[in-house]
């Protein structure tokens, strides 16, 4: 039997999602709703001698550890289980960070149930496992490359996005209003951008912001 650790911060859909995979023969060991709660159940489980197969991880859970860095801590240890994440967010920054962190597979909420069970006992048997327009991006992404921001570089534009001055930038990120102005210049040349307001538009037409 697949066995799953699910990772979720929403309380209704780990029910639901607990219950689509119960019904289908998979069995749900434990759950969490954050990633740091998800290693402290997975190193539980693993000292019990019963691991998971896969843990089913979100990418954004509220203030808690994110999903990639939980799926890089995970993925980082030996013997590790596989990761699938399953969320709503499809920008490519999105899906190229929990690739690099190890991720192996990348499913969105709205997948038809029976997929995301297939999915599941994909991921166990150590397969890849990419939703259609999630390996779609992929494909366009490697065959016509976008301006590729650096980490610092979309953590400013984000908050550019969210109507963040400079002042409130360089406060957040403990750094100076001349370091924020600097990302800004090298934002706006990377995405052949204007303005600020032209940069987040560039930025979310090539999938770099959601």
């Amino acid at each position: 039997m697949t066995t799953v650790l699910l990772t979720d911060d929403h309380p209704v859909v780990r029910a639901g999602l607990r219950a689509l995979l119960v019904a289908s023969g998979i069995d749900v060991l434990a759950e969490a709703s954050d990633g740091a709660e998800a290693i402290a159940e997975l190193d539980r489980l693993t000292a019990t001698g019963t691991p998971p197969d896969v843990v089913l991880m979100d990418l954004q859970m509220g203030d808690g550890m994110d999903g990639v860095s939980a799926t890089a801590a995970i993925r980082g240890r030996g013997c590790a289980p596989a990761v699938l994440i399953l969320t709503t967010y499809d920008t490519d920054t999105d899906i190229l960070r929990a690739v690099e962190a190890g991720a192996g597979g990348y499913l969105l909420k709205d997948a038809p149930p029976k997929n995301l069970v297939d999915a599941v006992h994909r991921a166990a048997r150590g397969e890849t496992v990419l939703a259609p327009a999630v390996a779609q991006r992929l494909v366009t992404r490697l065959a016509q490359p976008t301006a590729s921001l650096t980490a610092r570089e979309v953590d400013v534009l984000e908050r550019v996005a969210d109507g963040a001055t400079n002042r409130a930038i360089a406060k957040a990120l403990f750094v100076s209003e001349a370091t924020v102005k600097t990302h800004l210049v090298h934002i706006n040349e990377k995405l052949g951008a204007t303005s600020r307001t032209d940069a987040v538009a560039k930025a979310r037409t090539a999938g770099i912001l959601r």
